[in-house]
């Protein structure tokens, strides 16, 4: 009989369930609450105990406590990949070689065979798209595997322009109707579960609005055509407003973007005739007035108009974890300006893309968080 101190030092001792099963319930939850978030999803499935810690209040603060989280991504959207998500990894920055998808939320196609949803926004870890066949939208998180159905307003329901807003207690959806509903605000709470409308607004973002608003200090803040202005509104009171101070001047196009916290920045280009010479960052300073903060390099400027064919209605930006990321629907790579170290990068094009590819890139920020409700 070999003697136990000189057994293999890789053989673990067996796990005695009799003195396992008897481990009180809030010491399971520690040392669970030890392990990687990752770790953690994977054991869900072995039992239902497990499966109902993930929402369990007190292992819901322990776990959130420790810090643990997911890498963060930029989400693709693209015709050609026919809903799945392919994802870049900007903490690693590289491209994953996986993709997300909704099979396990829909069916990928209508009846008819036409793309049965289209993803419009995101915002902390949860994703908005249409469901129009089903007259409605559908809010989900895909790191928890859970989605919420939210009907149209009303039908036929016909908008240009969606903003989709987390919050700690809930989520806010906010529509924005010129065709069907007089130029009326539809504004989604998930806190009561129900549509507020706010009638006869004046149309002062001009027909066939397509920008999302930018949220910023309980407000949704919105750029205007030529001559350019801000106007914002405000998500409780449903009351616009145009704000009064001064923008920078010779600009072609502007673009908002918020950091979700407490800075506003401006992106433009800069010339004259609707052609853009350069393209600058602003940032609002305290006494309400623009700052200027960096300028694009010239050779990244001149290859970003090239690419937009200077028609900047095709140009979006949005802010993800420390980076201002511009974009535009007809081209496959982002510019994005890191704003602690004011450089400038361009993010590779996905490798997953067909060679011959077509326009309509949509890029989103993905921070996935387990705890974000649906």
């Amino acid at each position: 009989m070999t003697p136990k101190s000189l057994q293999s030092p890789s053989r673990l001792p067996e796990m005695d369930p009799a003195i396992w099963s008897r481990l009180p319930e809030e010491l399971l939850e520690h040392v669970l609450s030890c392990l990687p978030l990752k770790t953690f999803l994977n054991l869900r499935s072995t039992c239902k105990r497990f499966k109902s810690l993930t929402f369990s209040p007190s292992f819901m603060s322990k776990h959130t406590t420790r810090g643990s989280h997911f890498s963060s991504f930029l989400l693709l959207s693209h015709p050609q990949f026919y809903h799945q998500y392919p994802l870049y990894d900007s903490i690693i920055g590289s491209w994953r070689h996986l993709a997300l998808s909704l099979s396990f939320l829909l069916p990928v196609t209508g009846s008819n065979g036409s793309p049965s949803c289209s993803l419009l926004s995101s915002s902390n870890g949860l994703f908005c798209f249409s469901l129009p066949s089903s007259k409605s939208f559908l809010v989900c998180n895909f790191l928890a595997k859970s989605s919420r159905i939210v009907e149209f307003p009303s039908y036929p329901f016909a908008f240009e322009s969606l903003a989709f807003v987390s919050m700690p207690f809930g989520y806010k959806i906010f529509v924005l109707c010129s065709k069907f509903s007089s130029n009326s605000v539809f504004v989604y709470d998930s806190r009561v579960h129900s549509w507020q409308k706010f009638d006869r607004f004046e149309p002062i973002l001009g027909d066939n609005y397509r920008q999302e608003g930018v949220f910023f200090n309980g407000s949704l803040y919105f750029t205007t055509s030529e001559p350019f202005s801000i106007v914002c509104f405000d998500l409780e009171s449903g009351r616009w407003e145009r704000l009064d101070n001064e923008l920078p001047g010779d600009l072609t196009f502007v673009r908002l973007v918020s950091d979700g916290e407490n800075k506003l920045y401006l992106i433009g280009g800069v010339g004259r005739n609707g052609i853009s010479r350069s393209m600058k960052l602003w940032e609002l300073g305290g006494g309400r007035n623009w700052i200027e903060a960096e300028s694009l390099p010239e050779l990244m400027c001149k290859k970003f108009v090239s690419v937009c064919y200077h028609n900047y209605e095709r140009v979006y930006c949005f802010w993800h974890q420390g980076m201002i990321c511009v974009c535009c629907y007809t081209w496959p790579e982002i510019l994005y300006c890191k704003v602690s170290k004011r450089t400038w990068h361009w993010l590779p094009k996905c490798p997953s893309l067909p060679e011959k590819w077509s326009c309509g890139f949509r890029w989103f920020s993905f921070v996935p968080e387990l705890y974000a409700t649906v």
